[in-house]
């Protein structure tokens, strides 16, 4: 006799099982940029960041998957926090960093690329911290009729985001952030730290 049985669920697993594998610097430097973006859209209540987390864009197929090193999305909310991302149940990123080195070069040129650009990512950076390889280290690239075109560096080499009203560029060989808007540097939350804590010294009372 026949039964009815339920397709069994698929499974989208949370790691690839693979380790980072970068330097500490490229670790460090992904934190940071992370930080720097969860804090500047931490009052905008539709926008999401994330970092280092599996990215599913083939519903059923849990082999088409990237990992992104920062990613940001708009038009889904923050919560609940993702154990993995699902492109169908969300939006298409709005820009999407990768902090790429000699050994991720081809899957950040390549596969990632083309995948971004087929799910709409509107905004794609490479960022060599090291200057190993990536000339200039700092690249840009915006999504226009379905193909990547490099966006066009200011004089100081800043490249402007659409996406998040930022400028983007080098300071000393290493990526600073810039709001368009008011012009100012976003700070590290190291850097705020220690600017609260100058700021506190100055106020106390001379012994």
């Amino acid at each position: 006799m026949a039964t009815d049985r339920s397709p069994r669920p698929i499974h989208y697993p949370e790691t690839d099982g693979k380790p980072m594998g970068e330097t500490e610097i490229h670790v460090l430097e992904l934190m940071r940029l992370y930080q720097i973006l969860m804090d500047y859209l931490a009052a905008r209540d539709d926008a999401y960041v994330f970092a280092d987390m599996m990215f599913y864009y083939v519903e059923g197929n849990p082999r088409e998957v990237v990992s992104p090193d920062v990613c940001v999305v708009f038009g889904v909310p923050k919560r609940p926090l993702r154990r993995v991302f699902k492109l169908w149940e969300e939006a298409s990123p709005a820009a999407v960093f990768e902090i790429t080195s000699r050994s991720s070069r081809r899957d950040d040129f390549v596969k990632k690329r083309a995948v971004y650009a087929r799910i709409g990512v509107a905004e794609y950076y490479l960022y060599d911290p090291l200057a190993e390889y990536l000339r200039p280290p700092f690249q840009g690239y915006r999504l226009e009729d379905g193909e990547y075109r490099a966006i066009e560096p200011a004089a100081d080499g800043a490249l402007a985001s659409e996406a998040l009203a930022l400028r983007l560029v080098l300071v000393n060989s290493r990526l600073e952030l810039f709001d368009q808007t008011t012009g100012k540097r976003l700070l590290s939350r190291e850097e705020r730290i220690a600017e609260l804590e100058r700021l506190l010294r100055e106020r106390e009372p001379e012994q």
